[in-house]
């Protein structure tokens, strides 16, 4: 098949091009069984015409639940490839994290075996060995990784994320390549490294976020290199959440502690470099930074980068940002295309092992913020189980972040939506129902009612101080009557560390399944 003019002025290797291959003719190289990585990350940087290629082949023939894959990628992929995978019950395991209603279906009805794990430490225990020690040559047999250029000596010069893929790449008997033409080539801006294993590995020499270590592009070697397929769809994202009035103050709530912080000398006059999750409260508080606040010369080193930072460039506070994927809107996109000159220069993508990398977040003195499901009065965090057993996307890279950041804040609404309680149910609980993030690493917890910060407070002072600035009003007399009797009852048995009343403590969570609300009329 002839390659089109797109594909030969993105594939500058042109031994590739006699590899040229629809997507539909490679369906043999995927036996049932197969262990398979994909690139991608946030839902962008991922395989499209592939994995829609195996799950037209599976619908077609009826193959549902008989062609099963072992399937890995950095963090979520699209919705229209891995969701689909996961109703045409075309996934036996998964790792290490993923988002959409149908694998989250499938995880939670046990067909799915997930495997949850810090991003930062995935793509190395992938290297391992640790997700294919069952099979005989350890390795993945297919990787399928989008690129959207391709270099003189076959190297793969990523999209919007970067992700796993170096390990993928470097794990995976057999390479496809997309080349997606449908976006521009991201060129120039990625700082790629790819790993070696102890004793050989080394370390990531960055000082600053503008620093660059690796190559432009992810070396390959062209040998395994299968078949490239012309990829013409683009990254399939959707509007952002927008901000809300809770949000809006809880952003301000955290933008009023920095500058505290910064007046009392803990913080310098432009902060240190900003993580920031996902969603409307991390959007809201990149926005409060880029309209509100007077902080200049600012610097990001996170995970994701969402519409918000846009704004924060465009406002010029913003002078650097490094991180392992760009999420943005369409809207998002179109912006950052037309803009491209004024943020190429200022902009890196890396590889999630760098990106969340715990040595560089804590030399950096990152200030790490995310959002959970549910607080504990202790400062206990729950990123993932809701009720202790219902799992959601996964941990994510929030812990690889506030477990080494100078500062560790979780900020959540003190509330969230309930169908049956117009108050809705408390995210500050007695006890989380599934702790991903200890007392031990958080430092600040901020809802729009207040901030909390438990620096170098015992656990009782800790408990004292959130239910007091955090607690939703219609909860805090309910949370602090737990605190009172559980201190009481312990102290006075010679327990009393972190008090607990250990056979009461989820009489909110229990009582929102019995009568659909947390509110209680004591603890019995």
């Amino acid at each position: 098949m002839a390659a089109s003019a797109a594909l030969k002025s993105r594939c500058r290797r042109a031994s590739y091009l006699n590899k040229l291959a629809k997507a539909e003719d490679l369906i043999e190289h995927f036996p049932h069984g197969s262990y398979i990585g994909w690139s991608g990350f946030t839902g962008v940087g991922y395989p499209k015409k592939v994995p829609t290629a195996l799950a037209d082949h599976v619908e077609r023939n009826n193959l549902q639940g008989k062609l099963k894959y072992n399937l890995f990628v950095g963090a979520s992929s699209g919705a229209e490839t891995e969701n689909r995978w996961a109703r045409l019950n075309m996934i036996e395991r998964r790792a290490p994290h993923q988002v959409g209603k149908e694998i989250a279906k499938g995880i939670n009805n046990g067909n799915i075996k997930f495997f949850d794990k810090h991003l930062s430490m995935f793509p190395v225990d992938l290297m391992y060995g640790f997700y294919t020690k069952h099979k005989a040559n350890n390795r993945l047999d297919v990787a399928i990784v989008e690129a959207s250029a391709i270099t003189e000596d076959g190297g793969i010069i990523p999209g919007a994320s970067v992700g796993a893929s170096p390990e993928i790449i470097q794990m995976a008997d057999k390479i496809i390549i997309e080349v997606n033409t449908a976006a521009p080539s991201f060129e120039g801006l990625h700082d790629i490294t790819m790993t070696d294993l102890p004793p050989r590995r080394k370390p990531y020499l960055i000082m600053a976020p503008e620093d660059r270590i690796g190559t432009p592009h992810i070396p390959v070697d062209p040998e395994r290199v299968i078949a490239i397929v012309e990829s013409d769809y683009p990254d399939q994202t959707t509007e952002n959440a927008p901000e809300d009035e809770s949000s809006r103050a809880i952003a301000s709530n955290l933008i009023e502690f920095l500058e505290h912080e910064v007046k009392h000398g803990r913080l310098p006059v432009n902060l240190l470099p900003l993580q920031s999750g996902i969603g409307n409260i991390a959007n809201a508080v990149i926005g409060g930074l880029a309209h509100e606040a007077n902080f200049k010369n600012l610097k990001v080193w996170t995970e994701v980068l969402q519409d918000s930072f846009l704004d924060l460039f465009d406002s010029g506070n913003l002078d650097f940002a490094t991180a392992t994927s760009i999420r943005f809107s369409p809207g998002g996109f179109k912006r950052f295309y037309d803009g491209w000159e004024n943020y190429h220069s200022k902009l890196l993508l890396r590889s999630q092992q760098v990106s969340n990398s715990p040595e560089i977040i804590r030399r950096l003195g990152v200030i790490g913020m995310n959002t959970p499901v549910e607080v504990d009065i202790y400062a206990h965090a729950n990123s993932t189980c809701v009720m202790g057993s219902r799992m959601l996307n996964g941990l994510g890279g929030s812990a690889d972040f506030l477990r080494s950041s100078k500062y560790s804040i979780m900020h959540t609404p003190s509330t969230r939506p309930s169908k049956t309680d117009p108050t809705g149910v408390s995210c500050i609980v007695p006890m989380c129902t599934h702790v991903d993030q200890t007392e031990h690493d958080l430092d600040v917890i901020v809802t729009e009612i207040g901030l909390a910060d438990v620096r170098g407070m015992s656990p009782r002072e800790r408990a004292r101080e959130i239910i007091k600035q955090c607690a939703h009003p219609e909860y805090r007399p309910i949370l602090q009557d737990y605190f009172d009797k559980a201190e009481f009852e312990c102290l006075r048995k010679g327990m009393g560390h972190e008090p607990h009343l250990l056979f009461q403590t989820f009489d909110m969570h229990k009582n929102l399944q019995e009568n659909g609300t947390m509110k209680i009329s004591g603890w019995k």
